[in-house]
């Protein structure tokens, strides 16, 4: 019982950590697509697929450090991550498709939307595959 309950605060931890983080790869990738959309002629999906790939940097490097505390097979590790990151980005793209090709939503309000969404597909993959100790 004991073990049990110290596994559920450790995957509590992780995912309070992971959601922390993901914040500031959110927020680097948020600022990015907005930057993008702003100041360039860039269509929303490719502006879309740079700042998510920027986000998907960060937030791998300071998982596999602070959080998760892995060291070895880094390499594996973050091409597993990009795997993962890659289905989420197909999943943002598919749902920006949706609400702003589709229903015509606000373009920063159908990220938002998106991103919510993502992050608990990615977590659970994450924490299961690319982190896997």
């Amino acid at each position: 019982m004991k073990a049990a309950l110290l596994s559920q605060l450790k995957t509590r931890r992780q995912f309070a950590l992971y959601c922390l983080i993901g914040v500031s790869g959110v927020t680097l990738d948020f600022l990015v697509y907005s930057l993008l959309l702003k100041e360039t002629r860039l269509h929303y999906e490719v502006a879309n697929a740079i700042g998510y790939s920027s986000g998907t940097v960060l937030s791998f490097l300071l998982n596999a450090h602070f959080n998760f505390k892995v060291r070895d097979w880094l390499a594996a590790r973050f091409i597993s991550f990009c795997t993962v990151a890659f289905l989420g980005w197909a999943a943002s793209a598919g749902m920006l498709y949706l609400l702003i090709g589709c229903m015509e939503w606000n373009k920063y309000l159908a990220k938002l939307a998106a991103i919510g969404i993502v992050v608990l597909l990615q977590y659970n993959l994450n924490r299961l595959i690319s982190f896997k100790k």
